[in-house]
C-alpha cells in the first residue's frame, strides 16, 4: 500500500512536471510568433518606405 501511494505520488509529480512544460513551451511559441510578426511589419514598413 505504501508503494502504491509512492507511485501515484511520483506519477502526480510527473505530470505536473510535464503540464508545466508545455506551459512554457506554449509560451515561448506566443513570444515567437509575436517577434515574427513583429520583423514582418517592420519588414513591410521598410518596403513601403524604399517603394517596394
Amino acid at each position: 500500500r505504501d508503494y502504491a501511494a509512492i507511485i501515484r505520488s511520483d506519477f502526480e509529480n510527473y505530470i505536473q512536471d510535464i503540464q508545466s512544460y508545455f506551459r512554457c513551451l506554449d509560451s515561448e511559441r506566443a513570444r515567437a510568433f509575436e517577434e515574427a510578426r513583429e520583423v514582418s511589419e517592420d519588414y513591410g514598413r521598410f518596403l513601403q518606405l524604399v517603394g517596394d
